[in-house]
């Protein structure tokens, strides 16, 4: 079990890519989806160095190791969570939780008034438990399934954390 208290969130440099690459494969898979699924997401689950220097992307280290991250994308007023995963065997113990916070007070520093979020069904819970609200839903097919993807929001003014 993990300590928040040890965790610490800092911002991902272009180095750490494969890294988080490796987090954001082995979060996905943790859902128990098709491997030919994972595949189909290959280019959505890569984290390049471009991204990360593009983008908003903090990682969280525990002992000087990555366990999660978060990316947020886009500017203005909204602003996207277009990442944010945990290793598995690192999930229940607040680091979720503590990335979450920290990416809503960067949104906010940034000047966002709402985070979107495209959840996984899976994490849509987690996000809901984090306050955020459904407001939609992207519906898709993928190898003869019906895939619905929540659409969440905050509103970072609302934003309670912990």
């Amino acid at each position: 079990m993990s300590d928040p208290a040890r965790i610490e969130i800092l911002r991902a440099g272009e180095r750490d890519a494969e890294a988080l690459t490796r987090i954001s494969f082995a979060a996905k898979r943790y859902w128990g989806y098709p491997e030919r699924w994972i595949e189909r997401w290959r280019e959505t689950l890569t984290i390049t160095p471009d991204f990360i220097r593009r983008n908003e992307v903090h990682a969280s280290l525990l002992e000087g190791e990555p366990v999660g991250f978060y990316a947020l994308t886009g500017e203005g007023s909204q602003i996207e969570l277009e990442h944010l995963w945990v290793l598995p065997e690192r999930m229940g113990v607040g680091i979720g939780r503590a990335l979450f916070d920290h990416a809503v007070r960067r949104a906010a520093s940034l000047n966002a008034e709402v985070l979107e979020i495209e959840s996984d069904p899976n994490a849509e819970g987690f996000y809901r438990r984090m306050g955020a609200t459904r407001v939609g839903e992207i519906n898709y097919s993928i190898d003869g399934h019906r895939r619905t993807l929540p659409l969440l929001v905050v509103e970072i003014g609302n934003h309670r954390t912990a």
